[in-house]
């Protein structure tokens, strides 16, 4: 029996290679320092594992900014915008092709990004043309294999599959299918194996997680060829096959028919997948099973009880060197270190005994190794602890509250239902609001500067007083509804200088979640999040964003936006608890969105914005399971949305995500204004509503808010026209893809000032026409 994981957290304990890359994008640091700082964490990751007793430690697992990217450099999948940067620093054309570049020698755009199957990760989207070509461009995985070696450790290189690869991506022209260019791929990959052996790699791990995905024969077929082929060329291979997030479902007869060592399961995800493969006639015994047991995507401790039940029916059957213990995926979705988490404010030990983070689920997989073959006394200690904290989690008294389960039993449909239809509701809001056509808004948060986030941390560290923090923040709202009205912003939003996080800040503010201060995982890039950890029943107390909402409004004739985040995100970003369906714990938030919605209209909040970004996220990836989560979670939507007057306008805000499969649902969402990212994929991802003839108003993002790039009034105008070209102008709301929060306000203004004279120009022509 060996251990493994798949993957481990790499923005450092401290968020280290956070600070170091925007320390070089913003020119403070240079690429050696750089360097040194994703060489500083490798090592630590690496010697961490091999400490602890990981049997076999994956190497190629770090990344810069996103590891989809790192392949398309690794096979030369480079656009040609950016061919004049393949010359010069490769960073920088990396990085460019993650953020986009714009300086006096060159303006390039960002490559699309999406969110990674159902998580919060977001990878970026390769590009493929019919007459693709690649090469083997970037030798990061070789020499990061070197790195390890050099401290004695024997790796398992970490590849996602060439079929994998090409799935994620998008064919940029018509004519062809990106399958179509694996023949082509596979020798780059050849190229790769080929140098790995030569340094005698004994594992390489091939990432398939399209496989847990609703497959056609010609996808199978092509998983199929690849790995036979792999086996012919290098016979003594051991490949580590990896599917996670699902089921192999119809695509298992293929995976087990594979040539390969050993293939990934994810048992945390589809525990029933086990039984179907060791009982089935496809399975060839010399195949061995990695258990992927301990959870990649949540913090609740391992029940030893049950998996080491897993285990044992594993060893009948195959027998105990046919085994592999691992995460049921990359733990680069866990928070880094449970130690550090010494402030009993925010995590109390009884919370924290129920909990396990990337460092504490390596030494679960150690000790299910030990515990289920011949140490067992030496884990003795580590089974009884693991067996108190489950017993003490399931008696809890802080987890259950008998009035907010009674308030979920007593929902009906009038719960979820708007008063009137939406052309009625749109007919009252237009005459209330008094709009121009085309309105000008923002998704609702402004940059946090340094001096915003500072004020925070002094506040909780008890230098700043309440009275001093609120007359901080109410300044900064206040100036940033000056320069809306100068800028001539139609509806305006209070900045949310207030908030941390857009989830995490909700979570302070209810009952039933706790708050680590050191749990960030990896969004995108150096973005990080620390999600909440949703533990119990919820239920809202006090008003959680009347207060500056109204501030806000106070200080202006205009309307004035309310922010909140929606049920399904929240319960989408956080560590969810695991002892009852998701879909009741969603329906607890709903209902306090609702109470906070209601609170805002009667504070004469006119306009109220919840945000549902992870609707699509968390769509499960077979659609077979499809139809019972969007039910559930519209239902939770509208729950939050129905207590209102129809003069109230109801908005809601996606990003980043394909909506062609759940327009349907979308528009059963019934908001009365939807805003979503399309400017990355040029409005490409704005065909959904037009195909489906979405009835009601919708606000096409015109502009990149990941990029530091400041688009032209001529940009942001192309983009209106063609939305213009394809939507009832009526409908048609201006503004960016998403919230300002990561940006700085020179190039935010400078934006905001196109985007309104871009708007305007439009409303011009209009009248030109007329």
């Amino acid at each position: 029996m060996k251990t493994t994981i798949l993957g481990y957290p790499r923005i450092g304990k401290q968020r280290e290679l956070k600070k170091a890359n925007e320390g070089y994008w913003a020119g403070k640091t240079n690429q050696k320092e750089l360097l040194e700082v994703g060489l500083s964490i490798r090592k630590e990751n690496w010697q961490l594992q091999k400490n602890t007793g990981i049997d076999s430690i994956p190497s190629n697992d770090f990344s810069f900014y996103d590891q989809v990217l790192d392949t398309c450099l690794s096979v030369g999948c480079i656009p040609k915008r950016y061919d004049k940067l393949k010359q010069g620093n490769s960073l920088d054309l990396y990085f460019a092709m993650a953020r986009g570049i714009q300086n006096k020698d060159i303006d390039c755009t960002a490559m699309e990004m999406t969110k990674w199957f159902d998580t919060n990760y977001h990878y970026i989207v390769p590009e493929f043309e019919k007459e693709q070509t690649f090469e083997f461009f970037s030798t990061k995985i070789i020499d990061e294999y070197k790195e390890a070696l050099e401290l004695g450790i024997k790796t398992k290189p970490v590849l996602i599959g060439p079929v994998t690869f090409l799935l994620l991506g998008k064919e940029k022209e018509a004519g062809f299918h990106r399958l179509n260019l694996l023949e082509k791929l596979l020798p780059v990959y050849f190229e790769i194996i080929s140098q790995l052996a030569l340094l005698d790699v004994e594992y390489i791990q091939f990432d398939e997680p399209c496989l847990a995905l609703d497959l056609n024969e010609q996808e199978r077929q092509a998983i199929k060829s690849t790995y036979e082929k792999i086996n012919t060329k290098f016979p003594n291979l051991k490949v580590f096959l990896a599917n996670y997030f699902d089921c192999y479902g119809d695509n298992l007869i293929t995976a087990l028919q594979l040539p390969i060592d050993t293939l990934h399961l994810d048992l945390v995800r589809c525990q029933l997948q086990l039984n179907d493969i060791l009982e089935s006639k496809y399975y060839n015994p010399n195949t061995k099973l990695s258990l992927g047991l301990v959870d990649g995507r949540n913090i609740w401790k391992n029940n030893f009880d049950d998996s080491l039940k897993t285990i044992e029916l594993v060893i009948s059957k195959i027998g105990e060197e046919n085994i592999w213990i691992s995460s049921s995926c990359s733990l680069l979705h866990s928070p880094y270190d449970l130690d550090l988490e010494t402030n009993e404010n925010n995590l109390t030990p009884e919370i924290k005994q129920w909990l396990a983070f990337a460092k504490q689920k390596l030494q679960e997989i150690r000790a299910l190794k030990g515990l289920a073959s011949s140490n067992y006394n030496e884990f003795e200690k580590e089974f009884k602890d693991n067996k108190i904290a489950q017993v003490n989690r399931k008696t809890s008294t802080l987890i259950h509250n008998e009035k907010v389960k009674n308030r979920v039993l007593a929902l009906n449909d009038t719960h979820s239902q708007r008063k009137s239809t939406f052309k009625s509701r749109q007919t009252k809001q237009k005459s209330a609001l008094k709009l121009p056509l085309f309105p000008t808004t923002t998704i609702g948060s402004f940059p946090q500067t340094k001096e915003v986030r500072n004020w925070r941390s002094k506040l909780k560290k008890g230098t700043l007083s309440q009275l001093e923090y609120d007359s901080l923040i109410a300044k900064e709202t206040k100036e940033s509804i000056r320069f809306q009205e100068e800028t001539g912003i139609d509806v305006l939003v209070h900045g949310e200088f207030e908030r941390n996080d857009m989830v995490e800040y909700f979570g302070e503010k209810l009952n039933g979640f706790a708050f680590s201060s050191f749990g960030w995982v990896q969004s995108y890039g150096s973005r990080c999040v620390k999600p909440p950890i949703l533990f119990g029943d919820v239920s809202r107390e006090n008003a959680m964003t009347v207060k500056w909402s109204s501030y806000a409004q106070s200080q202006t004739d205009l309307p004035v936006k309310g922010m909140l985040t929606g049920p399904i995100t929240i319960l989408q970003w956080s560590f969810v608890r695991n002892d009852q369906p998701r879909q009741v714990t969603c329906n607890q938030i709903a209902l306090a969105i609702r109470d906070e919605v209601v609170d805002l209209e009667s504070n004469g909040i006119k306009i109220i914005q919840i945000d549902e970004p992870a609707i699509r996220e968390g769509l499960p990836l077979r659609q077979e399971a499809w139809k019972n989560y969007l039910d559930w979670a519209v239902k939770a939507f509208r729950i939050s949305a129905s207590g209102v007057k129809d003069e109230t306008q109801i908005h809601t805000h996606m990003c980043y995500s394909e909506f062609n499969d759940i327009i349907n649902s979308i528009a059963a969402m019934d908001a009365d204004v939807i805003t979503i990212e399309t400017s990355r994929s040029e409005m490409e991802l704005l065909e959904a509503f037009v195909d489906f003839k979405y009835p009601n108003e919708i606000g096409p993002g015109v502009y990149d808010i990941h990029s530091p790039r400041v688009p032209s009034v001529e940009e942001i105008e192309h983009l209106l026209v063609k939305a213009k070209n394809v939507l009832p102008k009526e409908h048609i709301w201006v503004n960016p893809d998403c919230g300002l929060k990561t940006r700085d306000w020179p190039e935010t203004k400078t934006a905001l000032k196109n985007l309104v004279k871009a708007a305007k120009q439009l409303r011009k022509e209009d009248m030109e026409v007329v």
